[in-house]
């Protein structure tokens, strides 16, 4: 197939598959009138790709996936790199996942200390000449 069908079956663009070429990642081979061509394997290691590419992979992160198929194995994450690169990826989401428990905490405190704070206004607010619970930027419940 052609550089064209290739790109419309993996859900790329032909740009995309000239970059993947031109990092080694999809072989480059021409036909005799000098188009590039296609098969089926070409199609799988496109795929591999792409889904490592969703899952948040980096392109280089995909190369041992690659290499994995294009040395025969019927999946890109059956060798020891493959296994590997899943190994530090989910270090790093492990990583990710706790600085996000770490903000989400943090915003959790400042919510709670402003819903306290807003309290103490409204309280201080029924009694005489105790200030009025207004926004500052420009008034009204919230």
């Amino acid at each position: 197939m052609r550089i064209g069908e290739l790109a419309t079956r993996a859900g790329t663009t032909t740009r995309a598959l000239r970059y993947y070429e031109a990092r080694g990642l999809l072989p480059a081979r021409r036909a005799g009138n000098g188009y590039r061509t296609y098969d089926e394997d070409d199609l799988k290691l496109l795929r591999q790709i792409r889904t490592l590419q969703d899952f948040g992979f980096d392109l280089e992160e995909t190369r041992p996936f690659v290499e994995c198929l294009r040395a025969g194995h019927p999946e890109g994450d059956s060798c020891p790199a493959s296994l590997a690169v899943y190994r530090r990826k989910l270090d790093e989401l492990d990583a990710l996942i706790g600085e996000l428990a770490a903000v989400r905490a943090s915003v959790g405190e400042q919510l709670t200390r402003a819903e306290l704070a807003r309290e103490r206004l409204a309280a201080e607010a029924e009694v005489p000449g105790g200030p009025e619970p207004d926004c500052e930027l420009g008034g009204g419940e919230l």
